[in-house]
């Protein structure tokens, strides 16, 4: 153990005191706190841009009387030009947006144009499209001479906003919890890829240390005095140290940012916003004891799946000579990652599905795809279950990738093939 302790030290203070380690782990937090913050920004403030003003050429006579301004567009009735001399007066008139032409039959194809010199948003196209259909479908129901219509359709009109709440049991209401799924939509992007993002970056770093060592013969010098397996173990777990001071360092930052900066920057009272996912964001976000708890769940799930990967990928480093050999290996480690990607996708639209349960607790898939579900509320035993099967498998895959470890690193000028490999697994 002393001398699997002195590799780990080493493996670790080698890369801790570079600059790139530092100024990564000063950046990251920043970069995740503004993924956090991004959206709900965006939807506290969006809509507070230049207002547009669009030049109305109505051939039908029914829609721009009834077209209303807004602080994102302003509509001017220019419907005695033609369609080109509106064009020919927007482009002379610096402060115009553009043109829009709405031909006799409304709900005609390619009736209705937006003419521009520049691109417009979906949102100006929503807001113009939404109002002349809304126009139309009245004229529609006045053709009916139904009388006081406008008053029965006012009486009638309905805005439901739903609330989601998890029932933790009990039945009672004070029990139960506001959630969203488009907050659980995005923090289980973000938590999946960043756990792909470092098991990633983490295990190739296992591997191109191996090679390069194996490479320089200092595998050979060291072995001298340590067995293949400290070796393996002492750089798995010195690099495993590298990427949980990383990620206790982040959870600091953001833990710190989220009690401390982000009320600052968010409106004081949550309750007072009218959209029920954006005050669910906004509680998420200052919420340092939810907070607290995905980080741990992330730190299991990060130091799980690194050390089952990271053994793989010790394996297929002492098998090969140079890091391009490495990569027919590497493809196929990537295999299950790539897998847990395209699955982490279903999770948002069914978190419970058995495809996605299945593939939470199989250790393979789980880092990732757990990770994703977290935030959705699902039972703690499963993520129990995941994380014991997680470290079982790491026993298992590391005791497997020793013996290919023991072998390989005194293997030079010719790649094994797998029938070489499960040689090396059954050799005593």
């Amino acid at each position: 153990m002393k001398k699997t302790y002195l590799i780990i030290c080493r493996e670790y203070l080698e890369r801790v005191r570079k600059k790139s380690f530092i100024i990564v782990t000063l950046l990251m937090p920043l970069f995740m706190i503004a993924l956090m913050v991004a959206p709900t920004l965006m939807m506290l403030y969006s809509g507070q841009g230049e207002q547009k003003r669009v030049m109305v050429v109505d051939r039908s006579g029914l829609v721009v009387d009834k077209l209303y301004s807004s602080p994102e567009v302003a509509f001017v009735d220019v419907s005695e030009l033609t369609k080109t001399e509106a064009c020919a007066k927007y482009n002379a008139e610096s402060d115009a947006f553009g043109v829009l032409y709405i031909g006799s039959v409304v709900d005609a194809r390619d009736s209705v144009q937006l003419i521009t010199n520049s691109s417009s948003s979906m949102m100006l196209e929503e807001n113009i499209s939404g109002q002349i259909s809304s126009i139309i479908e009245q004229e529609k129901l006045l053709s009916y001479n139904i009388e006081n219509i406008n008053e029965i359709l006012a009486s009638v009109e309905t805005h439901i906003v739903l609330s989601t709440f998890v029932n933790n049991g009990t039945g009672e209401e004070e029990s139960m919890e506001s959630t969203s799924s488009g907050m659980n939509y995005i923090l289980g992007i973000i938590l999946g890829m960043l756990l792909y993002m470092i098991i990633i970056i983490y295990g190739q770093m296992v591997l191109t240390s191996v090679v390069e060592e194996k490479a320089s013969r200092v595998i050979d010098v060291m072995v001298t005095s340590a067995t293949p397996f400290q070796l393996m173990m002492g750089k798995i777990l010195g690099i495993a140290a590298v990427a949980v001071t990383q990620i206790a360092i982040w959870a600091i930052l953001i833990l710190s940012a989220s009690k401390f900066l982000l009320p600052a920057l968010m409106p004081t009272d949550v309750a007072a916003t009218n959209d029920a996912m954006l005050s669910t964001i906004l509680g998420t976000i200052g919420d340092a004891g939810y907070l607290a708890t995905i980080f741990t769940y992330m730190l299991l799930f990060i130091l799980g799946g690194f050390l089952l990967y990271a053994s793989l990928y010790a394996a297929a480093g002492s098998a090969v000579d140079s890091v391009q050999d490495g990569q027919q290996y590497n493809t196929i480690i990537m295999m299950p990652i790539i897998i847990s990607i395209v699955v982490m996708m279903a999770v948002f639209n069914d978190p419970n599905s058995p495809l996605v349960v299945w593939t939470s607790i199989i250790p393979f898939t789980s880092p990732i795809v757990m990770m994703a579900r977290i935030p959705f509320g699902i039972p703690t035993w499963e993520i129990i279950l995941s994380i014991a099967l997680l470290f079982i498998t790491f026993i298992l895959t590391t005791w497997l990738a020793a013996k290919i470890f023991r072998v390989g690193i005194f293997m030079h000028g010719k790649r094994p093939s797998w029938m070489e490999l499960w040689q090396w697994i059954k050799s005593k």
